[in-house]
């Protein structure tokens, strides 16, 4: 059987025609347990501090092993570091699919950022369903996602529906914290995990907008690189009664000024030209790559993410100096979150050391690459193909994510990263607010709507 004759049996199998009434009964299945599953993975506290005190991803990630045993898979299991538990399936395709495009990498992220409970108008770890919305912490970053893979995977093995390549699916630790101890560690001690795999598909992408009455789906193409810098300046420890002629937290404070108050020249890179010109398109409004600002209102609040790609950017987020109300320092730090342009990461740095002056040194905590690949491709065009059929007419244009992904670990293995989590959402849903965001919840039909275009995809891919 060619490729293309078992791609297209597959797709026969997503629609439930040609694997029979237990085939289709299973695929609705898959619909039903989706909310179940984002709840439980909810319910289960993974928050990530990045400094390692947390509860780690354990107790998630033996969760979803358990789901995977449950339908006759086999995951392994892994922990770079205590408690911060990593679990990986290859499921075998096609042989000549993998042959000709190489195996296809699932991947989502079992962690969170802390959630305040005191902030919430419920408890973000209880996985409350009100208003048709599932509500908690992970509700979109990025435990919907890992519900919808479980349920998709599931329903492979229920089916025994056989993908067109093999795919490698992974539920990760540590993603809040650059993947440390999760992705990247597996990508340094494990790399035979992900032999043959040429492209990965994971989050922050897939997700629809609102452009003058036309939904439009995001796909990440691109993310922005990340560099986590810490200022240390230095000066003359002394009492606080003194005349202070060279004080450390002075001098840090006017560099953090000079860094945060910085205007940082816009740039359009491939993906973000693209994308631009496809809302034009849509809408109607001029791209003037002088002023965007009449484009981006068109978007709403994904103007913010979408305008923070526009152009390098650096954050000061953190200020620490001094012990005692009268004791002036030797020295002061502070943190800064910078994230960068495709192919801009020399141009950022110099440009902080020099807005950072004379006796302030610039300390890399943790940097990682921008990601930049094409939205002409063939994997592109399952995608489109997929979202086509569940939400007809709707536009999909590329787009560059100004957070980062686990995408980045993968790269260092020459494998292409997309950011494709389907979700239709409701006109006017700020979206991107919901990110690391209060009261972070997703849409019950939205999850169920993800479920069903990953079975397209995952029968064509």
């Amino acid at each position: 059987m060619s490729t293309q004759d078992s791609a297209a049996g597959n797709e026969r199998q997503a629609d439930g025609r040609g694997g029979g009434g237990l085939a289709a009964q299973a695929r609705q299945e898959a619909q039903d347990e989706v909310v179940d599953l984002a709840r439980d993975l909810i319910r289960i506290d993974t928050s990530n501090y990045g400094d390692g005190s947390g509860p780690g991803e354990r107790a998630a990630a033996e969760h979803v092993a358990a789901l995977l045993h449950e339908v006759g898979l086999q995951p392994e299991y892994l922990e770079g570091f205590p408690g911060r538990g990593n679990v990986v399936l290859r499921i075998p395709g096609d042989e000549r699919g993998t042959a000709e495009r190489g195996a296809l990498l699932l991947h989502g992220h079992l962690d969170v950022v802390p959630a305040r409970a005191a902030d919430w108008s419920v408890d973000p770890f209880a996985g409350e369903v009100a208003d048709d919305c599932l509500w908690g912490r992970g509700a979109v970053d990025m435990k919907d996602m890992d519900a919808m893979l479980l349920a998709v995977v599931r329903d492979l093995a229920r089916t025994g529906q056989r993908p067109p390549r093999d795919l490698v699916v992974a539920f990760l630790a540590d993603e809040e914290a650059a993947g440390v101890q999760g992705a990247e560690w597996l990508v340094h001690h494990r790399p035979d995990l992900f032999e043959g795999v040429t492209e990965a598909v994971s989050e922050v992408g897939g997700f629809s907008v609102d452009l003058d009455g036309r939904r439009a789906y995001l796909l990440q193409t691109a993310e922005k690189g990340l560099a986590w810098l810490r200022l240390v300046a230095h000066g003359r420890a002394g009492h606080g009664s003194q005349v202070g002629t060279d004080n450390a937290v002075t001098r840090l404070c006017a560099a953090v000024a000079r860094i945060g108050a910085h205007e940082w020249p816009i740039e359009y890179t491939a993906t973000v030209r693209e994308f631009l010109q496809g809302v034009s398109e849509i809408t109607g409004v001029r791209f003037d790559e002088d002023d965007p600002s009449a484009l981006l209102a068109k978007l709403g609040t994904t103007a913010r993410w979408v305008g923070a790609t526009l152009q390098n950017t650096a954050n000061p987020t953190v200020l620490e100096a001094g012990y005692k109300h009268n004791v002036i320092p030797g020295t002061a730090t502070a943190l800064v979150d910078c994230r960068f342009l495709p192919g801009r990461q020399e141009e950022l740095l110099s440009t902080i050391r020099e807005l950072a002056g004379e006796r302030v040194d610039v300390e890399t905590v943790n940097e990682s690459v921008a990601l930049e690949t094409g939205f002409a491709a063939p994997l592109v065009d399952r995608m489109r193909d997929a979202l086509e059929v569940e939400d007809p007419g709707a536009a999909v244009l590329p787009y560059c994510l100004a957070g980062g992904t686990d995408n980045k670990s993968f790269s260092h293995l020459g494998i292409r990263g997309y950011g494709f989590a389907p979700l239709r959402l409701p006109a006017g849903m700020d979206f991107a607010g919901m990110f690391h965001g209060v009261d972070e919840r997703v849409p019950l039909d939205a999850l169920r709507f993800g479920v069903r275009v990953l079975q397209r995809f995952v029968a064509t891919c």
